[in-house]
């Protein structure tokens, strides 16, 4: 019970106390800490498991994602401190507006956590709510035109998919009532997969269809993808690297169970042909946006949005091979991605501006994010010996053998989405070094720690994080 304790109250704790700090260093200095301090109760949930209750449940599933998530939470609080620190002394930003900065921080990682611990599908709906608003606060934090019509966006059109989940919702508890009653009975994943077979299988599917458009929203997947481009152009970049890899992570786990839910249930759809579908229509469709990015940040995000099409089709093509890919992906994807924009977001400090057009030369003008740059985009393009590179491999061998021709169309779509990559790389970070300032002082530690975790995986997958992770695939069928 202390690991639980640790993951879900200190963040709420935190923001409760950030709340009412003004000064900037002790509030990012707390900031660090409740994070530490959640990913550190995570740890302990690895230890000891506790025994499933009536809102909480803790499986081989999902504490694969409280791990990476409170992890990725804590590296990027330390950079945070960092960068929130240039635009404060940049004037970017005012003492105001950083009470909202940290506490919605906090409030976002107790709403990410809860709904991935949430034993009930109705507190699971409503953690994603939080967690979604909370960013959409931080996401208009700029308070400038533009970033007020992206919160306003992100706002409408997750309101819209977290209503058609909750629609989603209300029909999987109808298909369960003649099963197990009315009440909360009803509403717990325990329950409802025991009684799996016995569940109206129309219901389920109908459901299915409303959770799929619903938190694919909020997962990014076309065509509801239009939000995350401008939520992360347009708000701090902390909050692009927290979005891309964690709240993405969060809404399609909520999709991975009732994937589950309706396997289990045999005389319903087959729920893993949608989400392929939905996947390789996601994939090339950001391929191709790629290739028509003017912006850096938009760029990362509609990779993002590529990955989330990968990892989605992994999910839907589903098997042994199948999971483990898609959650070693979503993990690689998760750790690259962030680091990525912690070298991204102090790129755009440095030069003054986000316009791919006005960077280049990184290389040679900033050395260190130029590099780590390169080695970013290698990563994220799947090249070896990076863990994508591995994740993608099993997939697209497992796809093969089981569809030759979705495998085809895959492969094709990862290779569209490298020329785009390789062409920005090119640009950015070679060629003759284009106007800028002195850096900020980069965060260091957590984007080496991140590429580090991402290159030792590719070179050698560790035999307990392989049993880890294929212990979590067995769960998902």
């Amino acid at each position: 019970m202390i690991g639980l304790a640790l993951v879900l109250l200190t963040p709420l704790l935190a923001a409760a106390v950030l709340a009412g700090l003004s000064d900037y260093r002790a509030s990012a200095r707390v900031n660090i800490v409740a994070s530490a301090i959640a990913f550190a109760g995570a740890l302990l949930l690895l230890a000891h498991r506790p025994a499933p209750g009536r809102f909480l449940l803790v499986d081989d599933l999902n504490v694969v994602f409280i791990v990476l998530g409170t992890f990725v939470a804590t590296t990027t609080s330390v950079f945070s401190a960092g960068y929130i620190g240039h635009e404060l002394e940049t004037g970017h930003l005012t003492p105001g507006y950083l009470r909202f900065y940290h506490a919605m921080f906090q409030l976002m990682m107790f709403g990410m956590n809860l709904a991935l611990l949430a034993n009930d599908i109705g507190v699971m709906w409503v953690a994603v709510e939080l967690a979604t608003l909370s960013t959409v606060v931080m996401v208009g934090i700029y308070r400038t035109p533009a970033a007020l019509e992206a919160a306003w966006k992100y706002f409408i059109l997750g309101s819209v998919g977290i209503a058609l989940a909750l629609f989603g919702t209300i029909l999987v508890y109808l298909a369960a009532q003649p099963a197990l009653g009315g009440g909360m009975k009803a509403m717990q994943w325990t329950g409802l997969l025991r009684h799996a077979a016995a569940l109206d299988p129309a219901l389920l599917d109908v459901g299915f269809v409303f959770l799929l458009i619903g938190y694919g929203t909020k997962a990014g997947l076309v065509p509801m993808h239009a939000w995350l481009p401008d939520a992360h152009a347009e708000g701090p970049t902390p909050i692009s690297a927290v979005l891309s890899g964690l709240l993405l992570n969060v809404a399609l786990y909520a999709l991975l169970r009732f994937k589950i839910l309706l396997a289990a249930s045999h005389a319903s759809i087959a729920a893993g042909t949608l989400m392929e579908g939905f996947g390789l229509a996601t994939l090339f469709f950001a391929a191709i946006m790629l290739y028509r990015r003017r912006d850096i940040k938009r760029l990362f995000a509609y990779s993002s949005i590529e990955h989330m099409g990968i990892i989605t089709f992994a999910f839907g093509i589903g098997g042994p091979i199948g999971n483990l890919a898609g959650l070693l992906q979503m993990a690689m994807h998760s750790l690259t991605k962030s680091a990525i924009f912690f070298a991204v977001g102090h790129v755009a400090q440095a030069k003054g501006t986000q316009k791919i057009a006005e960077i280049s030369g990184l290389t040679a003008s900033h050395p260190f994010l130029g590099w780590t740059l390169v080695a970013g985009i290698a990563a994220i393009a799947g090249l070896p010996p990076f863990g994508i590179f591995t994740s993608e491999f099993l997939l697209i061998t497992s796809t093969f053998a089981r569809a030759p021709l979705l495998a085809v169309l895959l492969g094709l779509g990862i290779l569209l989405a490298f020329g785009a990559l390789l062409l920005r790389m090119t640009g950015l970070c070679f060629g003759a070094p284009s106007p800028g300032n002195a850096p900020s002082s980069a965060a260091a530690t957590p984007l080496l720690l991140h590429l580090g975790l991402v290159l030792a995986v590719g070179i050698a997958l560790p035999g307990f994080l392989y049993d880890w992770f294929a212990h979590a695939a067995a769960l998902l069928g």
